[in-house]
């Protein structure tokens, strides 16, 4: 007779590519984000009317699961905030399990340090900042973030686990929606697949059940930047695979949602009252 099969544990990876034109990005070669897609869902998302198409509000409201008015975010720089009434999914998740573990990583200060009013995510990974005057040396900041959360992903046991990367829109604002541009996303998508296999080679990725959920904050003009209500700004998108995620569950998600949904994915509460979004699918 087998033994009885033990507990699963569940974890939830999530990625962010900042300034990800949803045309452009439906234009390049992403392998792994398409794959994921097609366990989950992959579809475009309005960047919600309270939400500037600014990183700082949108990845405030991806968070916290409430939308700009609330969480007090409306630009870049994140004074003042209202992160102590609303709280990032991070934050949650330590308060209610301290004896578990998250991790999050990524270059933009304010995300993981007190620069222009942060942190989103307290204690998290700022790697060595190299040259961001370059784009050169963005492309090897998003590296070494890529290269530690796999790390973190093959060698801890981590509940959750943010990636953010940027270079993307750092080609947005530096030369517009060039051939460079859609090169940059590919490189994500590359690094996604860097992540992923960190998560196939755990030890005991048999008994784990993993929510990975990638998402951008705001698209870009031709001529580069946003924060604008144009299309190519205001529409973003978000692609989700895991345990009861299916193509219908991608039908009007919100950035705000993702707080909701990395919870439940997690098994821990969160007052649904108090939160703008809603479980993917809810």
């Amino acid at each position: 007779m087998s033994e009885p099969a033990g507990p699963r544990s569940s974890h939830v990876l999530v990625v962010g590519w900042d300034g990800v034109r949803d045309d452009e990005r439906r234009g390049a070669a992403t392998p792994y984000l398409d794959a994921l897609g097609g366990r989950g869902f992959l579809v475009p998302v309005q960047v919600h009317e309270k939400d500037p198409t600014i990183s700082g509000p949108v990845w405030s409201t991806m968070a916290t699961g409430v939308h700009s008015d609330r969480h007090g975010v409306v630009d870049n720089d994140f004074t003042p905030n209202r992160f102590a009434e609303h709280p990032d999914f991070l934050t949650v998740f330590r308060n209610a399990r301290p004896s578990a573990t998250v991790f999050a990583a990524g270059e933009w200060a304010p995300l993981f340090t007190t620069m222009s009013g942060g942190p989103l995510f307290a204690g998290g990974h700022r790697p060595p900042v190299g040259q961001l005057d370059s784009l050169e040396g963005i492309a090897a900041i998003d590296e070494a973030v890529c290269g530690r959360a796999a790390q973190e992903l093959l060698a801890a046991d981590h509940a959750i686990v943010f990636a953010y990367f940027v270079l993307p829109d750092a080609v947005g604002h530096a030369e517009g929606v060039t051939p460079r541009y859609r090169t940059a996303i590919e490189t994500c998508d590359s690094q996604l697949g860097v992540l992923r296999a960190a998560i196939d080679a755990r030890p005991g990725r048999a008994d784990e059940d993993w929510t990975i959920i990638v998402l951008t904050d705001h698209g870009h003009r031709d001529e580069g930047h946003h924060g604008g209500d144009t299309d190519a700004e205001r529409i973003a998108w978000i692609g989700a695979e895991g345990p009861g995620i299916t193509a219908a569950s991608g039908v009007g998600v919100d950035h705000a949602d993702v707080f909701a949904q990395v919870l439940s994915a997690v098994e821990v509460a969160y007052d649904a009252d108090r939160v703008d979004g809603r479980p993917f699918g809810a």
